[in-house]
């Protein structure tokens, strides 16, 4: 029998509802540090990161939870869960990168380390890392810790781009270009399907994160200075109608015969 893995298949509705995932994580959590607690304000709240940190971060656990508890593929859980990880991605970053002054390159750095260091774990742990052989609570548990970290990593990769001098559309062309490249690498090499996986989904968190700078930074720092609550809104509606629109259906675990019914 083949089983069911609890996450949707990889095809190219899978990143198109990803990437506006990712780009509601940096305009939703932007919209509560930022825009509500003021963090970017001349009077901000205190520890305004580090309240939307926990706020998005509870939000997350309780998601991916439930995820996990739960026995087949729900669509809107599972999508619900990677907004609630790049939301808390998106402030977790912020707070490294500036609250605690470790900077973008810090940053960036110490994520990538975390990155690198779960997908090993998970490896070393289960013996794969493939996102179709996420079958038992074990596999979706290193999953999720590997996606938040991932998410948290394209956050700090996105600012960094755009404080580098690349600004945010620049940023969104360098990025949507990476992926261009590693899709060509999908169909035309030989290279790890696994490999890539990953590689294209941590870099489609800095083509959302900085598509999402682009759209509500003030028009002086290269951004539209759309209001943050309402792009948010535009966004959340356009993955709901995605997760309608476009078949959804989880990815199988290649075992013996058939597959069981979702």
């Amino acid at each position: 029998m083949r089983t069911l893995s609890k996450v949707p298949a990889v095809t190219l509705g899978f990143w198109i509802i990803k990437i506006a995932a990712t780009t509601l994580g940096e305009t939703g959590g932007d919209t509560v540090t930022m825009t509500w607690l003021g963090e970017t304000t001349s009077h901000p709240n205190p520890n305004g990161y580090l309240i939307g940190t926990a706020i998005f971060l509870t939000l997350f656990v309780v998601l991916a939870i439930w995820q996990i508890s739960v026995k087949r593929f729900h669509p809107f859980l599972y999508w619900a869960t990677i907004v609630g990880s790049t939301t808390a991605g998106t402030t977790m970053a912020d707070f490294a990168d500036r609250s605690l002054g470790i900077g973008y390159t810090g940053g960036s750095l110490l994520l990538l380390f975390c990155v690198l260091a779960s997908l090993a774990a998970w490896y070393w742990s289960v013996g794969t890392v493939s996102v179709n052989t996420v079958t038992t609570p074990k596999a979706e548990a290193f999953y999720w810790v590997t996606i938040t970290f991932s998410q948290t990593l394209g956050t700090a990769l996105g600012d960094w781009a755009a404080d580098s001098g690349l600004g945010y559309g620049d940023g969104v062309l360098v990025f949507a270009a990476a992926l261009v490249v590693v899709a060509a690498a999908y169909f035309w090499t030989r290279a790890s399907h696994v490999l890539l996986f990953w590689m294209a989904f941590i870099l489609t968190r800095p083509l959302g994160a900085t598509l999402g700078d682009f759209l509500d930074k003030p028009v002086s720092d290269g951004g539209l200075n759309l209001s943050r609550p309402l792009a948010s809104a535009v966004i959340a509606v356009f993955i709901i109608v995605c997760i309608l629109v476009i078949p959804q259906r989880p990815g199988v675990h290649p075992g013996s015969t058939s597959a069981v019914s979702s």
